[in-house]
């Protein structure tokens, strides 16, 4: 009677997997209103408004928008929002890369101050950057005698529009690198130390090859936000129609003026920037999908 009592039940092939899958699915209906719920809010903070900026663009036909996006002070926006994005980009991914290796592959006193300060730009307002900025570097600022003497000028000038796009866009490209180097560790740097590598050597054959991808990644997010950037440069820039407007102030600038044709005009081209953006994003995300699919494979 006692055998009979301590034997355990027989558990049937297959029911703990269908009892977990039991467990965390979710009844039709439910997935059916969280879909639902996810695809109306896109559609309305996302999709109706920026096919109301294209459709406002191009409603009044193709010669007043090639007009809009073709008078000096729009080609200056344009000119100098590729001009602030392709030197602030270039310089984030040099400091992302030495800072998040710093990071990734050594201990040293200071790191989490680093850490902190890489965020930096996350928690401060655009526009306090921009005022800081000014304070520096103005000509009424702690610097402002040495600019007068040596007839340079930072701020309500490209300069400055650099500095404030590079202030803040330096998070991205350190904050895509940093975990993906540490879960990575320091074991095939050492091995390439042993068998000979320097610290170039290491870097171009062995971290590069591994952070490729979310370098990339963290260059085109870097891209984007220095192209749509509008608080910190607002502060710099000092609004000079022509000289410092990038393509948002541009926007701001002839919309204040009720020229709204002109307004979303630049706005749709910023817009197809951004979805370009978010194109090369996706290509990205696919590729290391793909590589993830090849190396469970093997």
């Amino acid at each position: 009677m006692s055998a009979v009592l301590s034997t355990p039940a027989p558990i049937a092939a297959g029911a703990a997997p269908r009892r977990m899958r039991a467990a965390t699915a979710e009844k039709p209906w439910v997935r059916v209103v969280l879909i639902g719920t996810a695809l109306a809010f896109m559609t309305l903070f996302l999709f109706v408004p920026l096919a109301t900026v294209f459709y406002e663009a191009f409603k009044k036909g193709w010669d007043v928008y090639l007009a809009a996006i073709t008078e000096p002070d729009a080609v200056s926006a344009i000119q100098l929002t590729l001009i602030a994005a392709a030197i602030s980009v270039p310089l984030n991914l040099a400091f992302g890369v030495a800072a998040a290796w710093a990071i990734a592959k050594f201990e040293f006193h200071g790191k989490n101050l680093l850490l902190t300060l890489i965020d930096l730009p996350f928690s401060v307002s655009p526009v306090i950057a921009g005022l800081i900025y000014v304070l520096v570097f103005g000509l009424q600022g702690w610097f402002g005698s040495w600019f007068i003497d040596n007839d340079l000028k930072i701020i309500f000038a490209v300069p400055g529009i650099v500095l404030a796009t590079v202030f803040v866009t330096f998070p991205f490209v350190a904050r895509e690198l940093i975990p993906l180097m540490q879960a990575q560790g320091i074991e095939q740097e050492e091995a390439a130390r042993v068998l000979g590598a320097n610290g170039w050597q290491m870097f171009m054959r062995v971290t590069l090859p591994n952070v490729k991808w979310a370098l990339l990644y963290g260059v085109i997010l870097c891209n984007a936000r220095a192209m749509g950037e509008f608080g910190a440069v607002s502060v710099v820039s000092g609004h000079i129609r022509g000289q410092t407007n990038t393509m948002p102030l541009h926007i701001e600038i002839v919309y204040n003026e009720y020229q709204f044709a002109a307004a979303f005009a630049v706005a749709s081209l910023l817009a197809l920037l951004a979805l370009l953006t978010l194109l090369l994003k996706y290509v990205v995300e696919q590729r290391v999908k793909h590589q993830k699919r090849g190396a469970d494979a093997v």
